[in-house]
């Protein structure tokens, strides 16, 4: 199902896949009440207004984001058929109707279908869906973009946790949802309607604007202007797409495992909740300009070689984390952490449409964010057994380092396959 061809709401003097990017760096944004750096703030208000215990709502957040995770993958194919723009709106609606069903919780199934609903519509679809529309709109500038889109995302990694807090006590958490659902439907279904559309070809351009001269030293090493498009299945015959499919789980497992324990890690060692929330704040802001470093980087050198270091930049991450036990160490962690997760954000979600072209991306990036969504439930579970069995996190941590070590080999090892060699 294509949208209407030829019809934009402006003519830019620019190109108008800027401004696609700039609605696609709100769903991002929206995304947040569905992640878990939203969501924590809730935890606490439930188990006292519902008299639920920690391990409780643990597990019903755990099994619903797993589901959640699951189902993800029939996204990316109701994206294929049906567009971005149809796609965007849509959920941007259910998730509008999964925010005020939080907002009349009464009991453990309803909060159970609460979670899987945000997760699947939140953390899932809306960054799934803009994940795959920026790469149709650019090609040689997609770090770029990209790394513009993902402004989104760290403003509301900054923003919500302490927004939210303010919110649930000024008003109380089942208005705080609400207040969100309400957002969801003034200010972002309508601008997603009305700005976006599926492909340049659509109104007449070309990815990147106008085409000009490019110099020979200037070109992007990782694709081409026409460039090839795989089938999921093509894709899954490659041994690239095995080997970063499991380089996709390891950031999901590692840092929702670390972000959902923070407080704990941090009070283990002395340091107050203030220390954990600085560090989280912090891993946004330093986030938020390594973006664009890294879209610069992706632009100009192999993919898989800047994904190789951000995973060595992992494992250095949490050697820190292992020896922070105070406040100057703290930010280091948060520091290190934050250049970490800007690199990440680009070079994940670029790779896929780098290795295996346009056409067939929402199912491709749609298997991708189920395995992200699994990985992120399955990762606070072993750091919470951990702590119940040795009263502590340092036995987990230093396990989690094999997986930062295996995934940057592996990355070393995937170099974007060429179409001809299996199409022979």
């Amino acid at each position: 199902m294509e949208e209407h061809r030829g019809k934009i709401p402006i003519q830019p003097p620019f190109y108008y896949g800027w401004i696609v990017v700039l609605v696609a760096g709100l769903s991002v944004f929206f995304s947040g009440p569905g992640q878990t750096y939203s969501i924590s703030i809730f935890i606490d208000y439930y188990i006292e207004d519902f008299d639920y215990s920690r391990s409780l709502v643990s597990g019903i957040y755990s099994t619903a984001t797993l589901l959640a995770g699951i189902t993800l993958f029939m996204m990316g194919r109701l994206i294929d058929r049906f567009g971005q723009r149809a796609m965007m709106v849509t959920i941007g609606i259910n998730l509008a109707l999964a925010l005020f069903w939080n907002a009349f919780l009464l009991g453990p199934i309803m909060m159970f279908l609460g979670f899987f609903m945000i997760r699947l519509f939140g953390q899932g679809s809306m960054t799934l869906i803009p994940n795959t529309l920026v790469p149709q709109w650019f090609i040689r500038k997609r770090g770029r973009a990209l790394s513009v889109m993902a402004v989104g995302g760290f403003a509301s990694s900054a923003l919500l946790p302490p927004l939210n807090t303010w919110l649930i006590d000024s008003f109380g958490w089942r208005m705080t949802w609400g207040m969100w659902g309400f957002a969801l439907l003034v200010v972002f279904v309508p601008l997603a309607y009305i700005f976006v559309r599926n492909k340049p070809e659509h109104i007449g351009e070309v990815p990147d604007g106008t085409p000009k001269p490019v110099k020979e030293d200037m070109k992007n090493p990782n694709v081409e202007v026409n460039e090839k498009s795989w089938s999921l299945k093509e894709a899954m015959a490659t041994r690239a797409f095995w080997f970063i499919l499991f380089c996709v789980i390891v950031p999901a497992l590692v840092n929702t495992a670390v972000t959902f324990h923070i407080v704990s890690i941090m009070d283990l060692q002395g340091l107050d909740t203030g220390v954990a929330a600085m560090v989280l704040t912090l891993m946004a802001l330093i986030g938020f300009p390594v973006t664009f470093v890294s879209g610069y980087l992706v632009d100009r050198f192999q993919v898989h070689y800047v994904l190789a270091i951000t995973f060595f930049g992992h494992i250095f991450t949490l050697v820190i984390l292992l020896f922070t036990d105070t406040w100057w160490m703290a930010v280091v962690f948060g520091v290190f952490w934050g250049f970490v997760n800007g690199f990440e954000r680009i070079v994940l979600n670029i790779v896929w449409p780098n290795y295996f072209g346009r056409e067939h991306l929402g199912s491709i990036k749609g298997l991708a964010q189920t395995v992200m969504v699994v990985g992120s439930a399955l990762g606070p579970l072993p750091f919470g057994l951990f702590f119940d069995w040795f009263g502590g996190y340092q036995e987990i941590i230093l396990l989690t380092i094999l997986f930062p070590v295996t995934a940057g080999i592996l990355a070393l090892l995937s170099p974007q396959p060429k179409y001809e060699d299996y199409h022979a």
